[in-house]
């Protein structure tokens, strides 16, 4: 069991990073703001992260069931009704939707790309509210009805694009990104949903080449499938327990992608601990490098060492980019798979004060000691948070307490024919097929030290 102090901490983690889907949301459509920066749209991969959040809202006492389900119902219908088609300005196209909607009229913003992973995020968070809202009543027999149509609309084999992976994405004024989905990153759950569809599923062929070109590495001892930011260690796990389940390539190492990403998490704190660019912050307890701001672009004289900040980048762990910029939400989400490194680090992150203190929203998004400002003690700070963060925060404490996504998604038929597909055995998969019972996953909470 944890300390009585984490179980305050991680409950006032939770509200607080909660708040970010009920104050930055539109609820007459359920869309959800990409970012609290003034006139930023919704990403609609927040959206997915918020049906998937307002479940762990209601047994967290923080929203009503009724609420809840007025929200989801709103975000869904919207999805459902907008519309698909290759005018520049619609919502979706072939079952897919574009990154960034406008937060009134959800229509395509920026001249972003139909996104295929934000798209898959999105179908995520639907069928997490659909296990979730199982009650025999119109309002939630229609919340099941309408995830199960948006998700049997995607037409994962269009998005080939006539080749093994799953492009990043299309465009109507220039068709299909050239970037595909292969190797490790954050789109394992994409090919989960793509091979478990009933209506256009990706073909089995589809999995063996995005895993084809796996990169196998030993970083401070740990072996590992490498990929530098945590948020790809963490991503596909806020949906899928991935204890004990093994695809081909697992088995032939003898781990499962819950360990892979609990070595990923301990190889970021082990470079913190080494140190090797010399930032005066990085410990034991301050680590977690990923996706987020930072404060350049600038190059500073800093201590009698020339510092180049950056502004947007994926931060990555040990060869870099890193210019001593940390986001406290990549650690929180790695709870799962380290506690006894996590909690600590969550709590030395409050008290250098870019908690609550500094953020409406429980942590900030990022900070950088190393950049100087007129005033405070923690440097830089970013002064917007994200629905990227926020989300993972909230359904990986909760992962690590409860249990509750993944007991919601292990009775989603098609994660599991997906895991299926892509050749996963082991683990609760086996007791899946033997029983068919509902029984969640244990939660980690018991393996926390203080």
């Amino acid at each position: 069991m944890t300390q009585p102090v984490y179980e305050e901490m991680l409950d006032s983690l939770q509200r607080d990073a909660f708040a970010f889907f009920i104050n930055e949301a539109n609820p007459a459509n359920g869309l959800v703001k990409d970012c609290t920066r003034p006139g930023f749209p919704s990403s609609i991969a927040a959206v997915g992260l918020a049906l998937a959040a307002y479940p762990v809202g209601v047994d967290r006492g923080l929203l009503m069931r009724a609420e809840a389900v007025a929200r989801v119902l709103a975000t869904l219908r919207f999805f459902w009704n907008s519309p698909q088609g290759s005018e520049p300005d619609a919502t979706g196209y072939k079952g897919f939707y574009y990154h960034f909607l406008d937060m009134d009229t959800g229509r395509r913003a920026w001249d972003c790309e139909l996104s295929t992973i934000d798209t898959a995020l999105l179908l995520a968070g639907a069928l997490t509210a659909s296990s979730y809202f199982d009650r025999d009543v119109a309002e939630e027999r229609e919340v099941r009805a309408l995830a199960d149509v948006l998700y049997r609309r995607a037409d994962w084999q269009w998005a080939q694009n006539g080749e093994a992976t799953v492009t990043h994405g299309w465009k109507t004024e220039g068709g299909f990104l050239p970037h595909r989905w292969r190797g490790y990153d954050e789109a394992m759950i994409l090919y989960l949903l793509g091979l478990g569809s009933p209506t256009h599923p990706l073909p089995v062929e589809s999995y063996a080449a995005y895993t084809s070109t796996y990169d196998w590495k030993n970083i401070y001892g740990y072996e590992f499938v490498f990929a530098g930011p945590l948020f790809i260690h963490q991503y596909s796990h806020v949906w899928v327990d991935f204890r004990g389940l093994q695809d081909d390539f697992m088995r032939a190492r003898g781990i499962d992608y819950f360990e892979n990403s609990r070595r990923a998490t301990c190889v970021h704190q082990q470079y913190a601990i080494r140190n090797p660019l010399q930032f005066s912050h990085h410990c034991d307890c301050c680590w977690g490098l990923t996706a987020c701001d930072g404060p350049g672009p600038a190059t500073l004289l800093i201590d009698g060492i020339e510092r180049r900040f950056y502004d947007y980048l994926e931060w990555g762990t040990p060869f870099g980019p890193d210019d001593g910029t940390i986001a406290p939400w990549a650690a929180v989400a790695s709870l799962p798979f380290a506690p006894e490194i996590v909690l600590p680090t969550i709590q030395h992150m409050i008290r250098l004060g870019v908690g609550p203190t500094c953020c409406a929203y429980g942590l900030a998004a990022s900070f950088n000691p190393t950049f100087p400002v007129p005033t405070g003690a923690p440097g830089w700070v970013s002064p917007w948070n994200y629905g990227l963060n926020q989300g993972p925060l909230v359904l990986m404490v909760e992962n690590y307490r409860s249990g509750l996504i993944w007991s919601l998604m292990r009775r989603c038929p098609y994660l599991v024919a997906g895991l299926g597909r892509a050749g996963f055995s082991g683990g609760w998969l086996e007791s899946f097929r033997a029983t068919s019972t509902d029984e969640a996953p244990p939660p980690l909470i018991e393996h926390a030290r203080g």
